[in-house]
C-alpha cells in the first residue's frame, strides 16, 4: 500500500509533528507533503523524513514572514499530485486537508482543529488593537479562508478528531461526523521524580492564543516562582511584563523537558486548547495541572484529582486556582497512571484499526 501524509508545515517538533511521527511508525515508507520546511529547529528524526515541499518553500524571506503567505497555502496543498497513492492521511489544523485525491485514493483527515483563526478569530487578541483598515482587510481574508476551508472539508473521506471538543467543532463548521482518537503521548519519557522544586511551569509556544500573559500577570501578583519554557513572537512583550520571579528559559531540549516537568510544583496551562498534549506529559510525570477549564483539557484532567481548573481566562481566576491548589494534596503515582491512557501505543493501535476498517 502506497501512503502519503500531508502536514501543514515543518518548523519545530510540536504536538502535531508528534502525531506525524507516530503515523510514520505505522507507515514507515510514507512520504510527507508539507507547505514548507525549516531545518533550523528540527531534530534529526524529522530531518530523516522523506519530505516533499510546495512552491512556498521558494518564496522570498519565508522564514521571517511565513504568516504573510498563509493565503497561498490552500493553493500549495492543491498543487500536490497524489494520483499514485492508495491512502493519504492529512494531519491538519489549517489547509492540509484541502489536498486533491482521486476516487481510488482514501483520504483520512486527522484534525487537530478546524482552521482556528478563520473560525475562532476572537482567540487572536492582537486584532483588537489594530487600526480599522487593517481589521477590514483581515476580515476579508478570513471570509475567503472560511469559504475555502468549508469546501476543502468535503474532499475528506473520513475525519478523525483529536478530542471530543474538536469533533464538536467539525460537526458545527463542516457538518461532518468525526471519530475521536486522542493524540499520542510518549508517557514513558516522563518518569515520576520524587523531589520537586519550588517553581511552577509553563510550556508553550509564545503566541497570542496560548494566553501566556494570564500566567505572567497572575504570578506577578502572587510573587511565586514561574518558569516559562518556549519561544515565539510574544516573548519580548511577555518579558517586558514579567517581574523578577518569572524566568523565560527558551526552548527546552527533548532531554531537558522530562526533568523540568517532573520537578515543577504544577504545570500552568492558561489557554483554551483543542486537546493539549503538554498537560498529559506533566501528568505522566506525576505533576498536577492548573488550567483553564475549557476545551480539550476537560477530557484529560480530572478536577481535584489530577489538577485544578479555573473558570475564567483572567489573572484573578488563575490566582484563585493556584491558592486552591496550595490547599490540596495530589498522589503522583495515581496522576501518572491516569496519563497512561493517552499513550502512543494506544494511538497507533486505534489509528491502524480505523484505517484498516475504512480501506
Amino acid at each position: 500500500m502506497k501512503v502519503a501524509i500531508a502536514h501543514e508545515w515543518l518548523t519545530t517538533l510540536g504536538g502535531s509533528e508528534r502525531v506525524v511521527s507516530a503515523l510514520l511508525e505505522i507507515y514507515p515508507q510514507a512520504r510527507v507533503y508539507t507547505a514548507f520546511r525549516s531545518s533550523r529547529n528540527l531534530p534529526q528524526e524529522m530531518l530523516d523524513w522523506k519530505v516533499e515541499t510546495s512552491f512556498v518553500q521558494r518564496l522570498p524571506f519565508l522564514h521571517r514572514i511565513a504568516q504573510k503567505y498563509i493565503p497561498l497555502f490552500p493553493l500549495a496543498f492543491e498543487s500536490f499530485d497524489f494520483s499514485g497513492y492508495d491512502l493519504v492521511i492529512s494531519s491538519s489544523s489549517a489547509c492540509a486537508k484541502g489536498v486533491l485525491t482521486g476516487p481510488g485514493t482514501l483520504h483520512v483527515c486527522y484534525c487537530h482543529a478546524p482552521l482556528r483563526y478563520a473560525w475562532e478569530p476572537h482567540l487572536d487578541t492582537r486584532i483588537q488593537h489594530v487600526n480599522k483598515a487593517f481589521k477590514a482587510g483581515n476580515d476579508v481574508l478570513l471570509h475567503y479562508l472560511r469559504l475555502w476551508d468549508r469546501l476543502a472539508a468535503d474532499r475528506v473521506d473520513y475525519f478523525i478528531a483529536n478530542s471530543g471538543n474538536v469533533a464538536a467543532k467539525i460537526a458545527k463548521y463542516y457538518r461532518r461526523e468525526a471519530a475521536v482518537i486522542n493524540p499520542p503521548v510518549d508517557v514513558k519519557r516522563f518518569p515520576v521524580i520524587d523531589k520537586q522544586d519550588d517553581y511552577f511551569l509553563v510550556v508553550s509556544r509564545l503566541v497570542a492564543y496560548k494566553r501566556v500573559e494570564l500566567a505572567v500577570e497572575a504570578f506577578n501578583r502572587l510573587g511565586l516562582r514561574l518558569k516559562v519554557v518556549g519561544d515565539g513572537p510574544e516573548r519580548r512583550r511577555l518579558e517586558a511584563m514579567a517581574g523578577p520571579n518569572i524566568e523565560f528559559a527558551g526552548y527546552a531540549t527533548e532531554a531537558e523537558l522530562p526533568r523540568l516537568l517532573g520537578r515543577c510544583r504544577a504545570l500552568i496551562f492558561p489557554g483554551e486548547e483543542d486537546f493539549g498534549m503538554v498537560p498529559v506529559e506533566a501528568m505522566a510525570a506525576g505533576r498536577p495541572v492548573i488550567g483553564l477549564g475549557r476545551g480539550g483539557l476537560l477530557e484529560s484532567v480530572v478536577d481535584g484529582k489530577t489538577g485544578v481548573f479555573f473558570g475564567e481566562p483572567s489573572p484573578a481566576s488563575l490566582m484563585q486556582a493556584v491558592e486552591k491548589f496550595a490547599g490540596l494534596k495530589f498522589d503522583a503515582a495515581k496522576i501518572s497512571r491516569h496519563a497512561a491512557r493517552f499513550s502512543k501505543e494506544r494511538f497507533k493501535q486505534e489509528i491502524a484499526a480505523f484505517i484498516k476498517g475504512k480501506m
